[in-house]
């Protein structure tokens, strides 16, 4: 393609740093391209919860309208940020080769999840993080904790936590290691549903673009994501369901391996599904296990 470009984007260090590397393998293709800043309501909204003003949409809505309105021509979006509706026109053309998805816990002392002292105070925002915590541990102090990755490690450090989570996937695309950095295999933590995963949106009316996109994707992890976005969008959970999930293809095999937590808005009840079956099987159990869910959901109150 003969035009530049422009790259929508978050203006998060960790956001610029995802285009970055977009920018370097559409590089690799003969294509150039620059970024295009946008700030978002999420970036804007800080003293809340997500789920109380808006949920995910809030980091995608206005990069989307700068797609829609001409203003940027693709968009770079962590996939564990991307709502499982997509607006009309636009398409969600490539998903990348997908980081870790692992979850950090990260300390300010020389402790681990197993070792921090009870009744320490642990900083999420997230309810997924929080309701699995509780299954681990329930003798800590759960705050709500906002903000960037920086933010995020500068309130750790501050003191105003002693503890926190973080997607390792951020912090290697942001070359940061802390100190006390401990890594939770999904066994103990299921990731959320596209966690370090990129994807690429744009308008679906541009053919050479899309083609182009979808040049750079890798298969096995469009397939994972999918599956994860699938199972997110059947259970039709309300503002304040703690739901992982992670799908995993097996090394030298065409097996897939899944693992699901949910949760219910109350946090005193959950549901466990651990799998490993072909790509078909996968699916199919994805989906019956969905719609179990979403009965299962509606029989538990909200607090929304």
């Amino acid at each position: 393609m003969t035009r530049v470009l422009k790259i929508g984007t978050r203006a998060s260090p960790l956001a610029q740093a995802q285009a970055k590397h977009v920018q370097a393998l559409l590089k690799t293709h003969g294509q150039e391209s620059e970024l295009v800043l946008i700030t978002t309501s999420g970036d804007r909204i800080q003293d809340r919860r997500l789920s109380e003003v808006g949920g995910k949409a809030l980091f995608t809505k206005e990069i989307e309208r700068a797609l829609l309105d001409g203003e940027a021509d693709l968009a770079v979006h962590s996939m564990k940020d991307v709502e499982t509706a997509r607006p009309q026109g636009i398409i969600l053309a490539s998903i990348l080769d997908r980081h870790d998805p692992r979850d950090a816990f990260i300390a300010r002392e020389n402790y681990t999840l197993e070792t921090l002292p009870e009744g320490s105070t642990i900083g999420t925002a997230s309810a997924r993080r929080a309701a699995q915590l509780k299954e681990l541990r329930d003798d800590f102090n759960i705050v709500m904790l906002r903000g960037n990755v920086g933010t995020r490690l500068q309130k750790l450090q501050e003191g105003v936590v002693d503890a926190t989570f973080l997607a390792i996937a951020g912090l290697d695309r942001l070359g940061i290691t802390p100190a006390y950095l401990q890594l939770l295999e999904p066994d103990h933590m299921v990731p959320s549903a596209g966690q370090g995963a990129l994807g690429l949106e744009c308008l679906g009316a541009d053919g050479d673009l899309v083609a182009l996109l979808q040049s750079l994707e890798d298969l096995k992890s469009r397939q994972c994501v999918e599956l994860e976005r699938l199972f997110l969008h059947r259970i039709e959970g309300d503002c304040h369901t703690p739901v992982g999930i992670y799908v995993k293809p097996q090394t030298d095999s065409t097996l897939f391996e899944t693992r699901i937590y949910v949760g219910n808005a109350t946090q005193d009840a959950s549901l466990h599904f651990y799998e490993v079956a072909p790509y078909d099987e996968t699916k199919k159990q994805i989906l019956s296990l969905a719609k179990e869910t979403k009965a299962w959901l509606k029989k538990k109150p909200s607090t929304c």
